[in-house]
């Protein structure tokens, strides 16, 4: 049996890749790790989980050969608004600890995920759609260690035949793990807030479009690529990827159809309104849809009604 390994396993999407992961190998083959300690409760601790430090080359190579990891899912990354505060350590965890990742999965030949991101392109992009191949000169720390990991991933293909692929996210909405430091959080802030408080305040401008997608679509497009035939990708590593593209005040009025009182503020971080005015406002994913059969399931609208449900929910269950 294969074991898989996932890294970043308490962030935004490990949250739900675990359990999805655990569905398809069983439990016990799905190794949850990140570097600091689980809550109680959560998806990661259903089955086995340690702390690990990506950084720590030697040590995360024991690890998988302890463990005869044959896959990875690699997503210890320290986010967008967060990495222009740190960015050494943005540079440590998003580059060195890629780097150890597949130098060590080249050692045991595992088969490896890495996930990259909009912020990979800049403001000399095309914004409208942004192609799949193009021009990437990111303005932000961030997106320069999505660039960077997407030619070392690159080159690990190509020198070593290791087996890596991967997906430039868009800005993802989840209800299941809180907002982790990224430029796009507004969209998950603001479900929660609308539940609670009927009110939010937006750190974007109100027509500040970027491509967004549902979780249960990210989740579900990182299986069918690991899963896809090997000699129909061509691109192999960072496939754009897309469902939808909307500004807060568009997500701000699909959540007005079902909460009618709910109002919209804005206070501009100039930061975060920075780095969204360097990327991407809709993007081609045709080369997704071409190699490996991308469609996406949720729009702006299925994804709003599904959040604020999803969120009642758990509101409930909690109370």
């Amino acid at each position: 049996m294969t074991r898989v390994l996932v890294t970043g396993a308490l962030g935004q999407v490990g949250s739900e890749l675990i359990p999805a992961l655990r569905g398809l190998y069983g439990s016990e083959e799905v190794l949850a790790t990140d570097i600091r300690r689980a809550p109680p409760g959560h998806p990661a601790l259903e089955g086995p989980y340690e702390q690990l430090d990506c950084t720590n080359g030697p040590a995360l190579l024991e690890f998988f050969v302890r463990h005869r990891v044959g896959v990875v899912y690699h997503l210890a990354a320290i986010l967008s608004a967060r990495a222009e505060a740190e960015p050494q350590l943005a540079w440590q965890v998003n580059i060195e600890g890629l780097h150890n990742v597949l130098e060590a999965a080249r050692q045991v030949g595992a088969q490896v995920f890495v996930p990259s991101s909009i912020a990979a392109f800049g403001p000399s992009t095309p914004r409208d759609p942004t192609p799949q191949d193009t021009l990437q000169r990111p303005n932000t720390l961030y997106g320069v260690t999505k660039v960077a990991g997407e030619l070392l991933c690159d080159y690990y293909a190509h020198r070593f035949g290791l087996d890596v692929r991967g997906l430039r996210y868009p800005g993802l909405i989840s209800y299941t793990a809180p907002p982790g430091g990224g430029t796009t959080d507004y969209a998950v802030e603001i479900f929660h807030h609308a539940l609670r408080y009927d009110r939010y305040t937006c750190f974007l401008a109100p027509d500040t479009r970027l491509p967004m997608m549902y979780m249960p679509d990210a989740i579900r497009a990182t299986l069918e690529l690991m899963q896809a035939d090997p000699a129909r990708l061509r691109h192999r590593n960072a496939f754009n990827l897309t469902a939808f593209s909307c500004t807060p005040a568009e997500l701000a009025a699909e959540i007005q159809k079902h909460r009618p009182g709910f109002k919209m503020h804005y206070e501009v971080d100039p930061l975060r309104q920075a780095i969204a005015d360097s990327w991407p406002r809709t993007l081609d994913d045709s080369a997704a849809r071409e190699e490996w059969g991308w469609r996406p399931q949720y729009d702006l609208a299925a994804m709003t009604k599904d959040m604020l449900e999803k969120l009642a929910e758990r509101a409930l269950k909690e109370a």
